[in-house]
């Protein structure tokens, strides 16, 4: 078989469609279908339903797809291994974490790790939710919680508290609570239903100091971390948010400093297979040293 050809394929039965795959390599609409159609010829069977709202795959075209897509996944990893062998470690290094600890924490530190190490091509992913990276979705994950997923690494990067935080000018309008009962009467930000929780203590306000089986009512949610930062930066209300997104120049108050949430281990992990690599040993040395110069 033609390894363009399977290429093409490929690209196709990810993207459901002969135009977005032609997007995605550069290629024109008709060249991509020639290309699967002279497959299909070759192979003398079908790979792909076609319909007028996009293409499914076959029995053969399913079969076909989970081998062409093993044998690509098996070759990226020789390609990575190839160039750990070079003298100093470089090639793509992909990194996902939650969108809270990504944006305000990792990003600003990310510069000093590019120029010290300008032949690593870094990008982040940010998502509360969990990518598979055994499927290299991403060489790393800096997770809120041990991963589920099997054969896969992990060693503890910090220890994430949240305390309950409110703007200046919030707390002058409406007042600063004393003890946990008085949250009642504060209007409160909290995390939104509609992702997985990145951890399942984060909506804790809404019952601390609260009677058993009572729950208080939230003014505003959404659906990441830096959202509700942006909001209680911007007065709406009290929010409870990890200690890491505070900035040394944010204005931001902590109330209630006596409570904060249950503590969650963040951990750096990556796939057993890339036990070996040059680029995700000096990433985690890089966030360790990081970690040990933040006061959280």
């Amino acid at each position: 078989m033609d390894w363009d050809k399977l290429r093409v394929f490929h690209a196709v039965a990810d993207a459901g469609s002969f135009t977005r795959a032609g997007d995605a390599l550069h290629l024109s609409q008709s060249a991509v279908s020639r290309q699967v159609s002279a497959l299909e010829t070759s192979l003398d069977t079908p790979l792909f339903h076609r319909h007028a709202r996009g293409l499914l795959l076959t029995e053969q075209g399913e079969l076909l797809y989970r081998t062409v897509h093993e044998v690509f996944h098996m070759l990226a990893m020789a390609e990575s291994q190839l160039s750990e062998r070079q003298e100093r470690p470089s090639g793509p290094l992909k990194v996902t974490t939650t969108v809270a600890l990504g944006s305000t924490w990792l990003t600003p530190r990310i510069r000093e790790f590019v120029e010290l190490y300008p032949e690593i091509d870094v990008s982040l992913q940010l998502t509360d939710g969990e990518l598979d990276l055994t499927m290299r979705e991403a060489d790393v994950a800096l997770r809120m919680g041990a991963p589920r997923q099997p054969d896969l690494i992990q060693r503890q990067l910090l220890q994430v508290r949240a305390h309950v935080y409110g703007s200046r000018e919030y707390l002058r309008e409406f007042g600063y609570p004393q003890q946990p009962e008085d949250l009642d009467r504060h209007r409160l930000i909290v995390y939104g239903q509609a992702q997985p929780l990145p951890v399942s203590t984060i909506n804790w306000l809404l019952e601390v100091g609260t009677q058993p089986g009572h729950q208080r009512r939230p003014v505003f949610t959404v659906n990441n971390l830096y959202g509700m930062l942006l909001a209680v930066q911007g007065g709406l209300g009290l929010a409870n948010l990890p200690d890491y997104m505070m900035a040394p120049e944010s204005d931001l108050v902590r109330v209630l400093p006596e409570i904060s949430s249950p503590p969650t281990q963040c951990y750096f992990v990556y796939p057993e297979e890339m036990r070996h690599s040059k680029r995700i040993e000096v990433f985690r040395e890089f966030l360790l040293g990081k970690v040990a110069e933040t006061p959280f």
